[in-house]
Order: C-alpha cells, then structure tokens, then sequence
C-alpha cells in the first residue's frame, strides 16, 4: 500500500491513539499477555502528551487521508529513545514498520544522537528481526514486574522526594553507572512529583524518577533499588522493568509477592556502557 509520512500534529491524538490502543491489544492478545494500554483513553493521553511536547519528534503515517501508523524518537538526553511504533492491524506486515522505524533513526542521525534505544515485547518475534536488522544489538533480558505495594523499608537507606538542588548529585551518580545522564527526565519527575531517591552513608545512592513502566532507576547497590522498589505506593502502568540477568534484585521482587507479566528486551544501537551498578530501564531504556 501507498502511506505518505509526515509530522505528528495535535489533531492526531485520537487515530494515533486508537490504532496504538488496537495493535497492542491485537499482538498481546495473539501471545496471551496484557496489553501494554488497558484502554483507548490511556492511549489518546499518552499521544495527546506526545505530540505537544517539543523534546519529542513524531512521525505519522496517511494512507488515503487516513493515519495508519505513528512513530516517535524521544530527544531529550544524550541517547534517544524510540516507540511507542503503533501500525493499524489492517496494514500489519507492510513494510510501514520497516519506513517508520528508519525516518526516526534518519532523525537520531541528522541530530548526532550519541545512541538510540528500545524496549520491545520479547514475544513479538517480527520486531526483534526488524530492530535486529536495522542495526539494534540486544542488550538486557527483562522481567516487567507488577504486583501490591511493598511498604518495606530497607536498613541504613532511608528513602524521600527528590528536589531541585538533587539534580546535579543524581545526574553524577547516573553518569557514572551509565556514561552519561538522564537530567531532563529527571527535572520533569521532580516537578511531577514522582522523584525519589535514597541517602546512604551521607550521600545520595540512588534515584528513581518513577517505579513505574515510563520511570527508571539507578543505584550504586541492589540495596539502593530495593529501598526505592520498597517505598514506592504503587507500580504505575503496567509495572516496572528489571534486568532479569540481576538475579538477586530478581529473586528478592518475587519473593515479597511480585509477579512477572510479560518478558521485555533492551536494544541499542550506537552508544552503549554496560553498567556499573543496579539499574530499571524505563519503556524507552
């Protein structure tokens, strides 16, 4: 089929949103997992945000007027961050996925991105082949995680919102698990409210800007994100994602009652440490 590509406008929120909200249904529900979007609205909002943001470049597929598949590549750190890439189920296997995907990594590029990463569902065997074949190396096994609040608190880690003056010691501390910092996100968690971290020995240990599927974490021990996973109140959107290779941080989630809802996978094309300390990806990475 014929689809013309352009820029996201505001106007799209709601086909982008119902196309998002039906192809995560219909490839969920084809493997027996949840969908990432229990419902239309969740997705209208998260594409209402999307395309009013400045930091975040989308890209809209037409066919015959008609959108038929959206992509977007998040801008605001040093590595870029793609998805959510949503094609209506009628127009699956088309090759769009293929021309979405390469107009935002054309963008990554002509931005001089230092990297770009994913999360993909790992039971959706087309899009690992396609990110494979675009150049994206696997990184990290995940275990998306959900289940009741904890309500622990971890000895000698005391937990409590982050602020403004944290930012510089929090950007350092993720600079040096990571190689590079993730301070935008981080600003915006703290005047959203949802920013934590944990004080050890004197000294900020680690920050999570959310427990949640869109927040990530970092910390200089298992004992940092323990304490951050065990404040939470709750595990917004569908969870939180872990590095399943963790095994002891892994072991201990599971034991105090969480569940695995789905296996997740981190790529990454161009730029990329491997860590030096503990770490939960967002959506994005």
């Amino acid at each position: 089929m014929h689809c013309n590509l352009r820029a996201g406008r505001p106007d799209d929120m709601e086909a982008g949103g119902k196309i998002c909200y039906d192809a995560f249904t219909a490839i969920s529900g084809q493997h027996n997992f949840p969908s990432d979007f229990p419902s239309f609205e969740v997705a209208r909002d998260l594409f209402s945000s999307l395309l009013s943001r400045s930091d975040v470049y989308s890209v809209i597929a037409e066919s015959e007027g008609q959108v038929v598949g959206s992509n977007f590549l998040w801008e605001n750190a040093v590595v870029a961050g793609v998805g959510p890439l949503t094609i209506s189920p009628e127009v699956q296997n088309s090759t769009l996925g293929r021309r979405l995907m390469e107009n935002v990594l054309e963008r990554a590029r002509q931005k001089r991105f230092a990297g770009v990463r994913l999360v993909q569902a790992a039971y959706h065997n087309r899009s690992l082949a396609l990110y494979t074949k675009l150049g994206f190396d696997v990184r990290e096994p995940l275990a998306n995680l959900q289940g009741p609040a904890l309500q622990l608190d971890i000895p000698g880690h005391a937990v409590r919102p982050a602020r403004g003056g944290d930012i510089d010691a929090c950007n350092h501390l993720c600079h040096k698990i990571h190689g590079h910092d993730r301070g935008q996100e981080l600003g915006h968690a703290i005047e959203q409210g949802t920013a934590m971290l944990v004080e050890h020995a004197g000294r900020i240990s680690g920050y999570a800007t959310l427990i949640g599927f869109m927040g990530h974490a970092v910390g200089e021990s298992n004992e940092d994100l323990k304490a951050l996973i065990g404040a939470a109140e709750v595990f917004a959107g569908p969870g939180f994602l872990l590095p399943s290779r963790n095994g002891e941080l892994f072991r201990w989630c599971l034991q105090h009652g969480l569940r695995v809802v789905q296996p997740a996978t981190l790529m990454s094309l161009g730029l990329y440490n491997q860590p030096s300390g503990a770490f939960l990806p967002s959506i994005l990475f």
